[in-house]
Formats: structure tokens, sequence, C-alpha cells
């Protein structure tokens, strides 16, 4: 494999690749619906949060799962209304109509631990607070 030899472009995609292999160990999901999962949880979660909020969460992000995270991003629509709990899992869920998720609530969850493990704990609890009460849960 050619490098750049540049150390964060030359490690990101086995940085992303650890953190899909987390997310499938956490839920027994195979890589393509952990993606998903991944990619649609980044993309609700950016759209409720403030445009701030949102490039503060991303500077945090490795390159590759960060490009995942701005991919189709329109700011000027941020944040999305509304912005409860059933809107976020209802959002998310609805991508997988093939094969829909058992339990939204714990594969999202999983999704924001993920993140826990990977962010500051400071900017994770910025999100947190960021959010309604009912979306906060999904944190605990």
């Amino acid at each position: 494999m050619t490098t750049t030899g540049i150390t964060k472009l030359d490690h990101a995609p086995q940085i992303f690749a650890e953190w899909l292999n987390e997310l499938c160990d956490d839920l027994g999901f195979p890589k393509s619906r952990a993606y998903l999962l991944l990619h649609e949880t980044l993309h609700a979660i950016r759209d409720f949060l403030t445009v701030d909020e949102a490039a503060d969460l991303a500077a945090q992000l490795p390159v590759l799962v960060r490009g995942v995270y701005f991919e189709g991003w329109d700011p000027s629509k941020a944040p999305v209304k509304p912005r409860n709990k059933t809107d976020l899992i209802d959002r998310i869920a609805s991508r997988f109509q093939k094969e829909p998720l058992d339990d939204p609530d714990r594969a999202v969850a999983a999704v924001i631990d993920l993140l826990r493990r990977h962010v500051s704990w400071g900017e994770f609890e910025q999100v947190k607070h960021a959010m309604r009460k009912p979306v906060q849960e999904l944190w605990e």
C-alpha cells in the first residue's frame, strides 16, 4: 500500500476500521450494518446540534469519521426541528427498512457510547447537554 508519509492520513483507514470493529463487537452487527448505523447516527446527532457545537464535535473525530460526519451536511438547515428523542430514533431506524433494528434505542446508544470512548469527556458532555432532555437519556 502506498503511503503519503503523513501519519494522520496513513493511519486513517485503520482508525476507522477500529471504530467500526468496536461497534460490530458491541452490537454483533456485520460491518455493513454497523457502518450504516454509525453513518446515520452521526448525521442525526450532527443535525440536532447548532452549527458551532457540530463543528466542535467534528474537531475531535478522526479524519475518516469526520468525513462521514460531514458528508452531505447543509449547515444552513441546522439544527433540525423537531428534535425530540422519537425524532432522532425514528430518523435512524427508517434507514433500516429491509432489516429493521431490533432495538433502535440500544443501537443508537451504542454509537453514542462509541463517541464517549473516543472524544474528550468535556466534549461528550457538551454534546449531551446541547440535546433536549429526553434525547439525553441515550447518553446515560
